[in-house]
């Protein structure tokens, strides 16, 4: 039954995360419409399928490098100037990727592979920190036992960007193709940046950094959200940050997401390149087909997720979901090659599995840790996972370039998904591993 906590807590979204939800949803458009960009611009700037893979991947370097610094940074300046920054410069990076081949001619001939992966690099350099950071900002908001349906809502942002942004990449590539004597990879990927650029300047002028700062709170529903937020943190533990390094759990952390990124970001970097392996052709049509997994994703991961946390059943979710899109990964290696509805079917199920556990994930380092624990945790997962993002995309381009087709390097995705699950039952499978545990798990001396 519905509660006066729910009404604030629904007043709080409302007035939160639509903003932060189409921040997100540019953020992936700019990250993966090279994705779509690959079918023209790699004949154009004479690029290998391998060095695409790697230029995919290597984002995670700089995203890497970066993000436990940005995450602390925005715990100490605030999310309203960080985040704005962040898209900022991520918009500036992005649109630079249109100039690849005259960029590359300031340096000399047939450097245009070398340009394409300094700049995927530091696009990952500079959107570092952005979504950890919103994990983050929603742990100042919403205790623990509200987050999984509010962060599987937040990463629908991921299916939803490709939903909206591969039908208008794939038109804009062929209807802008020409247009002042440039490819229309070239115009889809100014077009698409503007709006990170835009974005920015919004978050600078209506976000705030925390409830503190919410003018649009009473004083009593400021005291109900802070309070609920205060009071799971005397649950959790606040460690100095050599010591959260050395938790154990946050290393399995680490490695779950490592192994769920490989298969969600190695479907997404090649989902086109597989619809148009199945016979479709004209950017546009292939656009087309290859949102129709993430419409599937983002109705089903929303509606297990929510499931999830309503009966209470988060890890057996989380290791379901990841064990099934394993297998379907695994069947469409062995059973999608040039079939377009087979393809289509496979990656749904694929999607929606690893979407799922994905968003579920979430909920675990706000379950066991608080304070700038937390902060460096949440950034220290997303980051050392995410190199994950560089594995998945060059797995795929590497068993394209060696065997001529997708099968090994889809099957491989597969299992990494299946792992994942499997390390989660492992790891958080005994009863859900409440909170209370991780004090077992801290380096002698450590207090909570």
């Amino acid at each position: 039954m519905p509660t006066s906590s729910d009404a604030l807590y629904r007043k709080i979204l409302l007035r939160i995360m639509p903003l932060l939800l189409v921040c997100y949803i540019v953020a992936y458009i700019d990250r993966v419409n090279i994705s779509l960009a690959k079918l023209q611009m790699l004949d154009e700037l004479k690029l290998s399928d391998t060095v695409f893979g790697l230029g995919a991947g290597i984002f995670f370097i700089g995203y890497f490098l970066c993000e436990v610094p940005s995450n602390l940074v925005l715990h100490r300046v605030g999310a309203r100037f960080w985040i704005a920054r962040i898209m900022v410069s991520w918009g500036v990076v992005a649109a630079l990727l249109a100039a690849i081949a005259p960029i590359a001619h300031l340096f000399g001939p047939h450097q245009e592979q070398w340009v394409f992966l300094a700049l995927r690099f530091l696009l990952g350099a500079a959107e570092a920190g952005f979504f950890p950071g919103l994990i983050l900002y929603f742990n100042y908001w919403l205790p623990p036992e509200r987050q999984g349906r509010v962060f599987s809502i937040l990463m629908a942002a991921q299916p939803i960007s490709f939903v909206i942004g591969l039908p208008l990449s794939g038109w804009l590539l062929g209807a802008l193709d020409g247009v002042l004597g440039l490819a229309g990879w070239r115009w889809m990927i100014v077009i698409e940046a503007a709006p990170a650029l835009i974005l920015g300047l919004v978050v600078a002028r209506t976000l705030v950094d925390g409830p503190r700062q919410a003018a649009w709170l009473s004083a009593q529903e400021l005291e109900t959200v802070v309070q609920a937020v205060e009071q799971r943190k005397s649950a959790q533990t606040d460690l100095p940050l050599g010591q959260v390094a050395r938790l154990p759990v946050l290393w399995a952390m680490m490695a779950i997401w490592f192994l769920m990124v490989i298969g969600v970001y190695g479907i997404n970097f090649w989902l086109p390149t597989l619809v148009h392996a199945s016979g479709v052709q004209g950017s546009l049509a292939i656009g087309l087909y290859s949102a129709v997994p993430y419409v599937g994703c983002a109705l089903g991961m929303v509606t297990a997720s929510a499931y999830a946390e309503r009966a209470g059943c988060k890890q057996a979710m989380m290791v379901g979901m990841s064990i099934i899109g394993g297998l379907a990964l695994v069947a469409a290696a062995l059973w999608g090659a040039g079939h377009l509805l087979v393809t289509l079917l496979t990656m749904t199920i694929a999607m929606v599995g690893a979407m799922t556990a994905s968003a579920l994930f979430w909920s675990l380092p706000g379950e066991r840790l608080s304070g700038r624990a937390v902060a460096a945790a949440v950034a220290a997962i997303n980051s050392l996972g995410n190199i994950g993002g560089f594995a998945g995309p060059s797995i795929l381009g590497f068993a394209r370039d060696r065997f001529g087709s997708d099968e090994i390097g889809l099957a491989t995705l597969g299992l990494c998904l299946v792992a994942a699950g499997g390390l989660v039952l492992l790891v958080f499978g005994r009863r859900g591993s409440p909170p209370s545990t991780l004090t077992n798990s801290l380096p002698q001396g450590a207090s909570s």
